[in-house]
């Protein structure tokens, strides 16, 4: 899992420093609860609450640069409306089952898409930094609001 200084070290190593405006978002996600996703906008608003000076767009650059570095994970679990949540190591690891109609998630483990991923990635030489099965479906209460009536 990311620390403050594994962070600095890994931005240094990229040629890229550790702002004020990085460390309070990998704190922000260190701290929020498992399971829950944010997207910029409301990221901001959170930490605007909370009196931090950050602007939306400094967001955007951050939580899209975590994600190429795999601190974060980049999920679209609407249409159009990415989404971020720590990516933790495993026993953590977990997918997504999301409704395509009023955007219910569930989250669901399941060791066998992680073994496979890993694998996959050693056998190809890679290293696995994600490994994320995301389901689009209909959720049951969205199935019965389809039927006529």
């Amino acid at each position: 899992m990311y620390t403050t200084t594994s962070l600095k070290a890994e931005l240094h190593e990229r040629g890229w420093r550790m702002t004020p405006q990085r460390e309070t978002i990998l704190k922000f996600f260190q701290n929020l609860h498992e399971g829950k996703h944010l997207n910029a906008e409301e990221l901001c608003e959170l930490l605007l609450d909370q009196g931090e000076k950050v602007s939306l767009s400094t967001i955007y650059r951050n939580l899209k640069l975590m994600a190429r570095m795999g601190i974060l994970r980049e999920m679209e679990l609407a249409e159009g409306h990415k989404t971020y949540e720590l990516n933790r190591p495993h026993p953590h690891h977990h997918h997504h089952l999301v409704c395509v109609r009023c955007g219910k998630t569930i989250e669901f483990k399941n060791d066998s898409i992680l073994k496979t991923g890993v694998k996959t990635a050693k056998k190809e030489g890679y290293h696995l930094l994600d490994c994320q099965l995301m389901i689009h479906a209909i959720c049951p209460s969205c199935q019965r609001s389809l039927l006529p009536e």
